[in-house]
């Protein structure tokens, strides 16, 4: 018997990432979380624009993501806009802390996601990309387009 595919839903996606940057590759990371923050993500109410990935004394943490509020949580709630501690191996962070201050790239959470019953941030390792790439991008999805609809 064919083994079933499982749905892992997506929370949140970070679209913009893949029009500013040019990701180079990708890496699945564990967070670090309270309950009401997981509870608060479960409804999709997180957003990654202008968030980043940082390696700060030897930790890796997601900076900028807002996470609003659980609606029904008291006064033991999270603090919206605080640092989160992303969760990868000691050789992991080495690598990423290495890449980021040698090769001038940057971190950026590509999106939230439910993975094996856990919350997961795929994180992307990017280069920033000029205005003439941004514009070549979108002349060659137009042209891709363009000749799918022809065939």
């Amino acid at each position: 018997m064919a083994k079933e595919a499982k749905f892992n839903p997506v929370f949140a996606e970070n679209r913009k990432a893949r029009h500013d940057y040019t990701v180079l590759d990708t890496v699945e990371c564990g967070i670090q979380l309270t309950g009401t923050e997981v509870k608060s993500i479960r409804h999709g109410e997180i957003s990654l624009s202008g968030s980043y990935g940082a390696v700060l004394k030897g930790e890796l943490w997601l900076v900028g993501a807002d996470i609003a509020a659980y609606r029904f949580g008291n006064r033991f709630n999270h603090e919206p806009k605080s640092m989160r501690k992303l969760l990868v191996h000691a050789k992991e962070v080495a690598d990423l802390r290495l890449k980021t201050e040698a090769k001038g790239l940057t971190l950026i959470p590509l999106k939230v996601y439910l993975a094996r019953g856990r919350i997961k941030v795929a994180l992307g390792i990017c280069r920033g990309k000029a205005l003439h790439d941004k514009r070549e991008t979108l002349k060659n999805k137009a042209m891709r387009r363009d000749m799918e609809r022809g065939m």
